[in-house]
């Protein structure tokens, strides 16, 4: 019998919260894996026992330079286009650097893509829908976006990267696949990153007062990490015809309140609840309607929210336990690149 080809697998952005995680699943289904990460807002360490696997190999670059060509094989069979700051104040922090990474990026791994004749999935974010006046957001809603508000590197660069991936396909040049991402959250998340999960728990766990954002009756659908992975991976596999964008996320919806009131009972704390103002252009409501996902990939979430808070608090509360060195060394940002 002929022994089933190993699948050779580029992830761009492996090192961050979502591309590790991505990493340790295409290993574990057997695949060879290279990952390109400029270290922006991934981290190393969670490589660090994927490296001890012979089958993945890191690679230090930044996806708006030339691609490291000598570094890769001669071959790959599946490109995951992942790099790009995915929170506020990381993608504000150089929106230059983050707008070339969605629009150059994406140029640069296509191309690549078009070379090897391997599929190419782009992980397009629910920011693509703006502030939406529609809910829940399908996948044919146009959004409502501010073009030049604070966000719109972020959001306009995911939209320009999903155009030019179906350009790419139009025109015959190569297979793409595009998930539009909504909130995930799950153990290596980044304790700086800025996001509500990450805020609230790690806030809760160190007794300080939690910030809200506005009244905190905005609405958010939070996704386990490995419930997202798995969609992911079964997007890239799908075999039918070109499926246009497919939303990957929790339909479950719940205020920032909730989940505030959530923690808080999960780990006892007394901090107490300040609220801020709340950052222009921030969405009031965010659910994405799964039905597209369901019926091609016949994906859904199944962890539940309290399952999926228990891990990620006993992940951060496992990281404030390590030594001063050791987190801060998590915890170190690099804004030169993406």
């Amino acid at each position: 019998m002929k022994q089933a080809k190993t699948k050779q697998v580029l992830v761009a952005g492996g090192a961050g919260f979502l591309g590790s995680h991505l990493c340790e699943a295409l290993l574990a289904e057997g695949a060879k894996v290279w990952c390109l990460d400029n270290l922006q807002t991934g981290q190393r360490r969670t490589l660090r026992k994927l490296e001890q696997d012979p089958n993945f190999t890191f690679i230090e670059g930044d996806v708006i330079d030339p691609l490291p060509a000598r570094a890769l094989p001669r071959h790959l069979d599946q490109i995951y286009n992942l790099a790009c700051a995915a929170s506020p104040p990381q993608y504000q922090a150089d929106p230059e650097h983050t707008m070339l990474t969605s629009v150059l990026g994406t140029r640069n791994l296509l191309r690549l893509a078009e070379k090897h004749g391997a599929r190419f999935l782009l992980t397009s974010t629910s920011e693509v829908y703006g502030d939406p006046e529609a809910h829940p957001q399908t996948e044919s809603y146009r959004g409502n976006v501010n073009c030049t508000g604070p966000r719109a590197c972020y959001d306009e660069g995911k939209r320009a990267a999903e155009a030019l991936a179906f350009d790419f396909q139009r025109a015959g040049r190569a297979e793409v696949r595009v998930a539009r991402i909504f909130n995930t959250y799950g153990p290596r998340m980044r304790a700086d990153d800025g996001r509500v999960v990450s805020n609230v728990i790690t806030q809760a766990l160190e007794g300080l007062d939690i910030t809200v954002y506005g009244e905190g009756s905005q609405t958010r659908s939070f996704c386990y990490v490995s419930d997202l992975i798995d969609g992911l991976m079964r997007l890239m596999q799908y075999e039918g015809p070109q499926p246009g964008p497919v939303n990957i996320g929790n339909p479950v919806e719940l205020t920032v309140s909730d989940l505030v009131q959530q923690v808080l009972a999960m780990t006892g704390s007394r901090s107490a609840v300040v609220n801020m103002p709340l950052p222009e252009d921030d969405p009031q409501r965010r659910r994405p309607d799964i039905a597209k996902a369901e019926q091609l990939l016949g994906w859904a979430p199944r962890t539940p929210l309290t399952d999926g808070l228990r891990a990620t608090v006993a992940w951060f509360a496992a990281l404030q336990a390590e030594p001063e060195p050791a987190r801060s060394t998590l915890n170190e940002t690099r804004l030169s690149a993406g």
